[in-house]
């Protein structure tokens, strides 16, 4: 009896999925435990693997279907026995056949040559060059490991667009008339190689729909202020030393700006509550949330218990969010919850702009590029490391006044770096 293979469970609030890639085709072996297929969700991708040994005997779900929990994906026949290649049958004597050209000899070496494995790419990339059919194994990948990305591929397409065509051959001449050319449209579509038609992964289109969701569902608003770096930047300098040394990590601002946070939420606990309903949840915890960019969208890791860690455990947990969203490898349990979130668009250069709220999160800290500016400090004008931050927060229960002071009171903490330690 077939034994089906289905959907698990996604984790917190995700309820459907996108098939990526199968790993096994019908017909394969499958032991216990071998991941069988790859399902791309809003949060990161999960390997389904099989819990029954046998043969992949159908996949009923093809790669980019939309999946539900407890779906059927493909059914593993314990009792089947893998495909094998079939023996020619005998050649009949009975009647001659033509002679046909001898095969090239296959050299010693080429003999021995094993087969070229299958290189590791992102599951955006395989679907992009199979869409476009380009072989993967002509592609270097720059990404972790070798792995090949979908700006690898767009690479290689836009160098091919670029190549040659070979010259077509010359017939000769003839007397019939030649065929007048229609003159082009005014309003024709550029040809298929100048545009690219790219179905949205699942993450981007609920990233998507969750951006216009919050535009929607919450009344939305964002207040601004400057920080001077000046006294943090100054303390980074005098301890890198001896805290890389010490921690075996380097002092950044993100530990600084989350133990800011953590101070001016518990002066201003509306910012670390949420609704449902007709009702607030104050939030006694502090899960702050760190935007990362990744390939095929944005992700928010969580810090739990940030008020709890020191330093070096904020920075530490940052690196190994953001390695694990390099490598592909967050868990769910990473994305779930958060109180807080905090989105630093100055590592891209961002000068200033206006963060969306991380649904049904009621408050957002955007930061920014640190850049010398002209200040007035004590009636003189001196140059300092400024930076702009922007606070965007859900009006319905943050009143203005609120959101105001609570950016004022992360700009003290920061400017002020030694309160760090007595708010926290």
């Amino acid at each position: 009896m077939a034994h089906p293979i289905v959907v698990p469970a996604l984790g917190e609030s995700v309820v459907e999925a996108t098939v990526g890639t199968w790993h096994k085709k019908v017909g394969d072996k499958v032991n216990i435990g071998d991941v069988v297929v790859e399902l791309e969700t809003d949060k990161v991708n999960v390997e389904v693997g099989a819990t029954t040994a046998g043969v992949l005997a159908s996949i009923e779900r093809q790669t980019g279907e939309d999946v539900k929990i407890d779906d059927v994906l493909g059914q593993i026949d314990p009792q089947g026995e893998a495909q094998t290649a079939q023996p020619a049958p005998p050649a009949q004597t009975a009647q001659p056949v033509q002679p046909e050209q001898p095969a090239a000899p296959v050299t010693a070496a080429a003999a021995a040559q094993p087969p070229t494995p299958a290189p590791s790419a992102t599951p955006v990339a395989r679907r992009m060059a199979q869409a476009e059919g380009v072989d993967l194994a002509q592609i270097a990948g720059s990404g972790p490991g070798g792995k090949v990305t979908k700006q690898n591929v767009a690479s290689h397409l836009s160098q091919k667009e670029t190549e040659p065509a070979p010259a077509a051959p010359t017939t000769p001449m003839t007397s019939s008339p030649a065929s007048p050319t229609p003159a082009p449209s005014l309003f024709a579509r550029p040809s298929a190689t100048r545009e690219e038609r790219i179905k949205m992964s699942r993450r981007r289109r609920t990233i998507a729909k969750r951006l216009v969701e919050a535009q929607h569902a919450a009344a939305m608003l964002t207040t601004f202020n400057e920080i001077d770096m000046s006294a943090v930047m100054t303390l980074r300098q005098r301890h890198q030393d001896n805290f890389t040394k010490r921690e075996g990590i380097k002092l950044g601002f993100m530990s600084f700006f989350t133990k800011a946070v953590i101070g001016a939420l518990k002066a201003f606990p509306q910012l670390n509550a949420e609704i449902d309903g007709d009702d607030i949840i104050q939030k006694h915890y502090y899960d702050i949330g760190m935007a990362v960019g990744a390939e095929e969208g944005l992700v928010v890791p969580v810090i739990r218990d940030a008020d709890r860690l020191s330093f070096a455990q904020i920075e530490k947990q940052i690196k190994d969010l953001a390695d694990k969203v390099r490598q592909g490898t967050l868990a769910l349990t990473d994305l779930m919850g958060g109180s807080f979130t905090i989105t630093n668009g100055g590592i891209f250069g961002s000068m200033l702009s206006t963060p969306i709220l991380n649904p049904p999160q009621v408050g957002i800290l955007g930061l920014h590029k640190i850049q010398d500016r002209p200040v007035v400090v004590n009636g003189e004008i001196v140059v300092r490391p400024m930076m702009y931050v922007a606070l965007s927060y859900d009006h319905r229960i943050v009143d203005g006044r609120e959101a105001v002071q609570f950016l004022v009171r992360v700009k003290e903490l920061m400017e002020d770096p030694e309160q760090l330690l007595l708010a926290g």
